[in-house]
């Protein structure tokens, strides 16, 4: 059962369906926690002190409390003792000779469980799955990706599955009683040439970082540069000015890698969660496309946006399966700032992108690279009062027969978010040939309080049974969902 509300002050009904999508406290994380180099010490002291029948003893009662919460937890604890190694054997213990059960118990003294979606659970995406068998007459099977956000504002991308139904309800399915932490896999190999450019974008200074990057052949890899600026920065007379450049190179060269999860692992298992430096403080609103290739095939690309506390980065991921996912960052002039969104194919045989590089206006860009992004071209300025402050994308334009389908959010008085729509020729979606006076969507009543008030919000929505089926966050706390018939959407771009 749902409620039906019209908006009869907006020129578009929209049919609210009151199914809410709710933060979680109990999904949890174990991440590595190392609280410095002193402390880290004096706590393996008082490790290797331990017997080893005291050691078997008090690595038991942590597998008994934590074991069932987790997925493989032993390898996270070998895993975590891993990452201090140098420091262990800088105390002149043999780490080879080390028992497992005090490596892990060690590394349970590094672990820590993080809830990711104890704060807040919004700015949800959705695409078609892979997956269209055994549904019934009128149904699609659909994946949804949602910013999950935990203490500390640090947020990551989470996945559920579920069904539209013949009555554009959505069934989500249960999610699983774990996560599963991916294998982190770094780049092979970097083009000099692109990296130097992208240095330059960052405006990363030359003169710090010269005497290791002339040194790099053509093509280099990922622990020749990084062990070279880790022996630079191992010395603490370098400038402090120095010392930045060096650490924003590292930063850099850490954005490109590789995700992989068990194959045995549900969907709403696997958390993209902060890994490298450049997203160490989040990976924020990721937009999710189902894109076509030029040869039929379909590719699964997400722009987002990466947060390290002081700078944002943004990032495109891809995955073929949800299971492994190569992230990579977005180079270009036009590759600043948030709101990026990639069209679902190529147009005249090009990539195309929305984005707002000035943080008020929608640009389009074109590109023979999905990750390289120049001369954004001016699309959309704010026209209407709500949008008066900002405008930009609320994910991946929608082919219709009609044009492309762009959802839009702006921002208006009291930083008011509200939704709009916009359409775009087919084959020069430069040209805006629709475009709606009043908004979509905007904040309820009951929907104004949340973590940031007064906002709705989406990073994706689809068309099913001639129906947009938007799901949107609600004031930066849950997320739920709306229906918009396609023949009234188009009618009110007519008027």
């Amino acid at each position: 059962m749902y409620l039906s509300v019209l908006l009869k002050t907006m020129r578009v009904p929209v049919t609210r369906k009151y199914k809410k999508f709710l933060p979680d406290a109990t999904r949890v994380v174990a991440r590595y926690f190392m609280n410095g180099e002193q402390r880290t010490k004096d706590l393996l002291a008082l490790v290797f002190a331990m017997t080893e029948s005291q050691v078997h003893e008090s690595f038991e009662q942590t597998l008994r409390e934590f074991a069932s919460r987790h997925r493989n937890i032993t390898r996270l604890f070998h895993q975590h003792c891993n990452n201090i190694r140098n420091i262990i054997e800088q105390m002149q213990v043999d780490y080879k000779g080390l028992s497992n059960e005090r490596k892990m118990l060690i590394g349970s003294y590094l672990t820590m469980e993080y809830s990711i979606e104890s704060a807040a659970f919004f700015n949800p995406s959705i695409i078609q799955d892979f997956d269209q068998s055994y549904l019934e007459e009128g149904e699609m099977r659909v994946i949804l990706s949602f910013r999950a956000t935990g203490e500390g504002h640090i947020s990551s991308i989470v996945f559920r599955r579920g069904i539209i139904d013949k009555n554009n309800d959505l069934h989500l399915m249960s999610a699983g009683n774990s996560i599963d932490m991916p294998e982190i896999i770094h780049k092979k190999l970097y083009n000099k040439a692109r990296f130097l450019k992208k240095m330059q974008e960052m405006q990363i200074s030359l003169d710090y970082t010269k005497s290791i990057m002339e040194n790099l052949p053509d093509k280099f890899e990922y622990y020749t540069l990084r062990n070279a600026v880790k022996k630079l920065l191992s010395n603490d007379a370098i400038s402090l000015d120095k010392r930045m450049a060096l650490e924003e190179i590292t930063w850099l060269v850490d954005s490109y890698y590789d995700i992989e999860f068990q194959r045995d692992s549900d969907l709403s298992e696997r958390v993209v969660f902060p890994i490298s430096e450049t997203d160490s403080s989040g990976i924020e609103d990721a937009r999710f496309v189902r894109f076509t290739e030029d040869d039929g095939t379909i590719k699964i690309y997400a722009t987002y946006t990466a947060y390290n506390g002081h700078a944002i980065l943004p990032k495109l991921l891809s995955t073929d399966d949800f299971y492994t996912f190569r992230m990579m960052p977005l180079h270009g002039s036009g590759a600043i700032g948030k709101n990026l969104a990639l069209f679902p194919k190529k147009i005249n045989g090009k990539y195309a992108m929305l984005s707002r590089v000035d943080g008020v206006n929608n640009y389009l860009m074109f590109s023979d690279r999905a990750t390289l992004w120049k001369n954004p071209v001016l699309l959309q300025k704010p026209k209407n009062p709500w949008e008066f402050t900002q405008i930009g994308n609320c994910g991946s334009p929608l082919w219709t027969e009609n044009g492309w389908l762009v959802i839009t959010h702006g921002v208006g008085p009291m930083r008011r978010y509200c939704i709009g729509a916009t359409l775009l020729d087919l084959e020069d979606p430069s040209k805006e040939i629709g475009r709606l006076e009043e908004p979509l969507l905007m904040p309820l009543e009951e929907e104004r309080d949340g973590y940031v008030p007064n906002v709705v919000y989406s990073c994706g929505s689809v068309i099913h049974n001639n129906h947009l089926i938007l799901p949107y966050a609600v004031s930066d706390y849950s997320a739920t969902y709306a229906v918009v018939e396609m023949e009234a959407l188009f009618k009110g771009f007519k008027k």
